[in-house]
């Protein structure tokens, strides 16, 4: 559940593994990782819906790096990730993005 980080011993790359567990994901159709890893573009990446209901991406982005990044589920409704490393006030409203620090 949450995040995994696998560093690459081959090149300098991060792998970050998102999972969105079937209780979050609350019977949920889509949902699509964004942020500055794929410039906020709320169609780069969706996530696989898996069969038990769970939902999951895999990315891979520099190591050593701070990324803001939320989850779009059913391209509506934007949510943080409870497992996240930290969580930074957006520069655009008045909430939260999740951080993945690798």
């Amino acid at each position: 559940m949450g995040i995994k980080k696998q560093h690459l011993k081959s090149k300098p790359v991060c792998k970050v593994t998102f999972r969105i567990p079937k209780e979050e994901a609350n019977g949920v159709k889509s949902v699509r990782v964004v942020g500055d890893f794929n410039n906020w573009d709320d169609k780069a990446t969706p996530m696989k819906s898996l069969k038990n209901g769970a939902f999951t991406a895999t990315i891979e982005v520099e190591p050593n790096q701070e990324y803001h990044f939320k989850y779009i589920m059913d391209e509506t409704k934007w949510e943080n990730d409870r497992n996240a490393d930290k969580y930074i006030p957006s520069p655009i409203g008045n909430w939260d993005n999740s951080v993945v620090v690798t």
